[in-house]
């Protein structure tokens, strides 16, 4: 077989089930190999839109994705969505065509651009060694957690393979076969690499003596403690800690009735009062960064604070740490728990964990416990009113993707996810324009779940060409824009200043005539009455996605968006 085959091939052997992409001459052979070997392929419009998909359907099955994209212009579509994936350290494969002759127009620094942006660039360089490359940037992927770009040149993708055997009978395909398979049907929770790294005794000592001395404990639990939620509410359990999340790991602890929901900007006041309160924060596969700690301001001035990660580096990166410590957080959770033994007592004798707490937290532990004023009217209604309403009307079994803009917290922090694969934020590149390829891919990894996708009208003008994409794959999402045509985040930055605002408002535009031409079912939303619109959506056939054009108030920033701006 040709390289380009066997690229693909490869792939689907290890344990490669779903492609996202746009389909070029650079790129044709290896994705149908791909697709001929049992893997799903997702046709996107715009390679920007693809990356996000392949993005979120890794974040969310737990599984390595790939990208497949052209030479040249195929990737640079691809940047801003391969720039956000590998911030958050997805695993990703990006296959990209590659023309080395320099006077080819396609031709640029493939390599240059991958490291731009934090992504890892390989190369198959010959047929020789093209399997063991195939394998090696797949590895690289999963177990190094890194979104990898795996360069094919169009010369060497027509050269014929040596190995004459099964490809599931290459030495280099068996070694990593076995600790690479696709896992079964429905969402992995096992970690995305191996072994389990367990930190030295004497480190797994130390915090369980910051744990044994500790008070008021509070866990903050990230992307890197997904799979970690029996660990940690075990030592949680034992040490009297409460339990919150960053932003991206929502939903990790629902059902807990010690879980504050999110810490940062979106956190409530409850959860920013305990938080800010704890005489020790542990952050567990979490960056402790701006976000989920408020500019720092989150943790008070005398909290340890204690980072578990497997990137050493990440350790008091973005802040300074009492204790770091290098290890996969559910081994690590579980070597503290044995360290700590008995020690603490029971947790009724912890101060923070009392029935009364208890009861505050269940009263007052999301947001829409929070009493607020009404601001629906001209025509306009109040986006947390409106969010509160589709929270009580859409399925519990749902997954909310959401992308960036003043309107975002309402959406984030409103609607009640059921679970951490719930809630899909593609927020490290903090770009707009996500949100609808990010449910996309969600929806894909995850069809059981009704998918959602929370959007400004400038995100989703930007996007809107995967509105399409949507229709095709019939998918029964429901896409909800928040429209204050303007980017609002801009307006309520620079308006109070007394600045000139006409490059950032827009005329009106009518997004549910839009929606409708791809084929949507949609519903316009002015005042609380219509968003009885949905509900008879959800009663029907749901054949065709529903988009709700939703026109908010927009006199105020968002919480969220004051709370950023104080760092500023």
């Amino acid at each position: 077989m040709i390289v380009a085959e066997a690229v693909g091939r490869v792939l689907a052997t290890l344990g490669v089930r779903a492609a996202f992409g746009v389909v070029g001459s650079g790129n044709f052979h290896v994705t149908n190999a791909l697709v001929a070997r049992g893997a799903g392929f997702v046709a996107a419009r715009h390679e920007g839109g693809a990356a996000t998909m392949a993005d979120a359907y890794a974040r969310t099955s737990g599984t390595v994705a790939v990208l497949s994209v052209h030479q040249g212009p195929g990737l640079t579509n691809a940047m801003t969505g391969l720039a956000e994936a590998a911030k958050s350290r997805t695993p990703l494969v990006v296959l990209a065509g590659e023309a080395t002759d320099a006077r080819s127009n396609f031709h640029i620094d493939q390599d240059a651009m991958a490291r731009a942006v934090g992504a890892v660039p390989m190369r198959i360089t010959s047929a020789a060694e093209a399997v063991e490359d195939t394998v090696a940037a797949f590895r690289t992927a999963r177990h190094g957690r890194r979104t990898v770009l795996l360069n094919l040149p169009l010369d060497v993708q027509t050269e014929v393979v040596p190995w004459l055997g099964p490809l599931d009978e290459h030495p280099a395909v068996i070694a990593s076969a076995a600790r690479a398979a696709a896992p079964p049907d429905g969402p992995p929770y096992e970690p995305l690499y191996e072994p389990a790294a367990v930190p030295a005794e004497a480190d797994v000592a130390a915090l369980a003596s910051l744990l044994a001395a500790s008070r008021r404990p509070v866990f903050v639990a990230g992307r890197g403690a997904r799979h970690a939620r029996r660990e940690l509410e075990d030592l949680a359990e034992r040490s009297g800690a409460l339990l919150a999340t960053s932003a991206v790991a929502r939903g990790l602890f629902r059902g807990s009735p010690w879980d504050l929901d999110v810490s940062g900007s979106f956190a409530t006041p409850l959860a920013a009062e305990l938080i800010h309160d704890a005489d020790l924060v542990v952050g567990w596969g979490c960056a402790l960064n701006m976000w989920t700690t408020r500019h720092g301001g989150l943790i008070g001035e005398r909290a340890s604070v204690a980072q578990i990660d497997l990137d050493e580096q990440a350790l008091g990166a973005h802040r300074a740490v009492t204790l770091g410590l290098v290890g996969d957080t559910a081994a690590t959770a579980e070597a503290v728990s044995a360290a700590l033994g008995a020690a603490t007592g029971p947790p009724g004798e912890r101060r923070y964990r009392s029935p009364g707490l208890a009861r505050r937290i269940q009263a007052e532990g999301r947001w829409r416990a929070v009493p607020y004023t009404d601001e629906s009217g001209g025509g306009r209604i109040d986006p947390r009113t409106l969010t509160i309403a589709l929270d009580d009307l859409l399925p519990a079994e749902r997954t909310v993707a959401v992308d960036s803009g003043n309107f975002m917290g309402y959406p984030a922090m409103f609607l009640d996810v059921p679970d951490e694969r719930g809630f899909c934020l593609t927020q490290a590149f903090q770009s707009i324009g996500l949100g609808l390829a990010t449910a996309i891919g969600a929806a894909v990894a995850r069809p059981d779940r009704l998918p959602v996708a929370a959007l400004g009208d400038g995100g989703a003008l930007m996007s809107a060409a995967e509105l399409e994409t949507v229709v095709r794959l019939g998918l029964p999402m429901v896409v909800v824009i928040y429209d204050d045509e303007a980017y609002g985040a801009e307006v309520h930055h620079f308006g109070p200043h007394g600045h000139p605002l006409g490059l950032v408002r827009f005329p009106p535009a009518d997004l549910a005539a839009i929606a409708r031409g791809h084929g949507f079912d949609a519903v316009t939303v002015t005042e609380p009455p219509e968003v009885a619109g949905v509900a008879g959506w959800l009663k029907g056939p749901r054949d065709r996605p529903l988009l709700v054009h939703a026109k908010v108030t927009r006199e105020r920033p968002s919480w969220w968006l004051e709370e950023a701006f104080k760092g500023h």
